[in-house]
């Protein structure tokens, strides 16, 4: 079993968890790096991202390295479950997802105060990282 499918599946068993910017503990709540951190954790790969952004930002060059400091690797070739991917939502918006094994995207939701799984949001992919030997 690939450790892209521990991370989808971790991300999965926390659909449902209440939203809260720059939360960390799915019992009180998480934000979109909140629950990649979260997910890896479960997986067995624990991370610690950043926690010092607001939700629009002009640029995200500050958290670039973020990704591979946290033991990620760039993803090639196809989308994978548990691939991370940062999407452009939509001017001054950056956001994170987990790639569920379906093709639907596990992300915490602000809109919606909670994790939700949802189609692949319009918009564009700017990056996306994997566990190291998860092709």
């Amino acid at each position: 079993m690939a450790a892209g499918d521990d991370v989808a599946r971790a991300a999965s068993a926390l659909l449902g968890t209440p939203f809260r910017l720059h939360g960390r503990d799915p019992a009180s709540g998480l934000d979109c790096m909140g629950l990649v951190e979260a997910a890896l954790a479960r997986a067995g790969h624990p991370a610690r991202l950043p926690g010092d952004y607001a939700l629009k930002m002009r640029s995200i060059d500050r958290y670039a390295g973020a990704a591979e400091r946290a033991g990620l690797v760039r993803g090639q070739g196809p989308l994978a479950s548990g691939d991370v991917l940062l999407l452009r939502v939509g001017p001054g918006q950056f956001h994170l997802g987990i790639m569920g094994g379906d093709g639907s995207l596990v992300h915490a939701h602000a809109g919606l105060r909670r994790v939700v799984c949802s189609p692949l949001p319009q918009g564009e992919i700017m990056a996306r990282w994997r566990l190291p030997h998860s092709d």
